[in-house]
C-alpha cells in the first residue's frame, strides 16, 4: 500500500521538513550572536557607567564644622555700639551641650547599599527642639575613614524627654564600610 503523493499534490511539501530545519539553525546562530553582542554592550556599558563622576547628590560632603549654642538676645545698647558679628547666633537655634545621642546602631538596607541608623535622641532642654541635623561617619574595619553622610530630622522632640528614631536612612555607603559613629551638628528651638 504505497500512497503516491504526487497524484494528490502533496509532493511540493516532501523537502519542507529539511528547509525548516535549515532555517531554524541558521535562526539561532543569529539569535546567539545577538546575544553576544547585547552581553558586550551591558558590559561596556558598566565599564563607562563606573568611569563616570559621581554627581552631586551622591558625593560625599563633610561635616559642617559650626556647632549651635546657647541663644542670646543681644542688648538694645550693645548692638547700637558694635556691629553684629560672626559670634551672634541665630534665635532659633539650640543649645546642643543638653542635646545628645545616648544609643545608636546603624545596618545596611536597600540591598546593602544603604546605611538605616535607629538612634536615640535625648533632649535635656527646658524647650523642644526640631530639625535635628545629624552627621553619621563611616569607617572601615581598621578605623580609616570612607565617608559622611548628613540627615535632617524634621520630627520635634519634646523638652526634658528622650525619642527614639528607628531605621533612619542616611544614605548610600560605602560597601566596605564596617562601623558607624553619628554625632549632632544642629538644631531648632521647637
Amino acid at each position: 500500500m504505497k500512497a503516491r503523493l504526487d497524484r494528490i499534490g502533496l509532493g511540493r511539501f516532501a523537502g519542507t521538513g529539511e528547509r525548516l530545519a535549515r532555517t531554524v539553525t541558521i535562526a539561532s546562530v543569529s539569535f546567539g550572536r545577538s546575544l553576544l553582542w547585547l552581553l558586550a554592550a551591558i558590559i561596556v556599558g558598566c565599564g563607562v557607567w563606573m568611569l563616570l563622576p559621581l554627581s552631586k547628590g551622591n558625593s560625599a560632603e563633610p561635616a559642617k564644622p559650626e556647632l549651635a549654642s546657647v541663644e542670646t538676645a543681644p542688648s538694645a545698647d550693645a548692638a547700637a555700639v558694635s556691629p553684629p558679628s560672626e559670634a551672634t547666633v541665630p534665635a532659633a537655634m539650640a543649645e546642643l551641650g543638653r542635646l545628645r545621642i545616648s544609643s545608636q546602631t546603624w545596618r545596611r538596607g536597600g540591598l546593602g547599599s544603604k546605611a538605616l541608623v535607629t538612634f536615640t535622641l535625648r533632649n535635656d532642654n527646658d524647650y523642644a527642639v526640631k530639625d535635628v541635623e545629624i552627621v553619621c561617619t563611616f569607617a572601615r574595619r581598621d578605623g580609616s575613614h570612607l565617608t559622611d553622610r548628613s540627615r535632617v530630622l524634621a520630627e520635634p522632640v519634646g523638652m526634658k524627654s528622650r525619642k527614639t528614631f528607628a531605621r533612619i536612612p542616611v544614605g548610600f555607603v560605602n560597601v566596605n564600610a564596617d562601623q558607624a559613629k553619628c554625632s549632632l551638628v544642629a538644631a531648632r528651638r521647637s
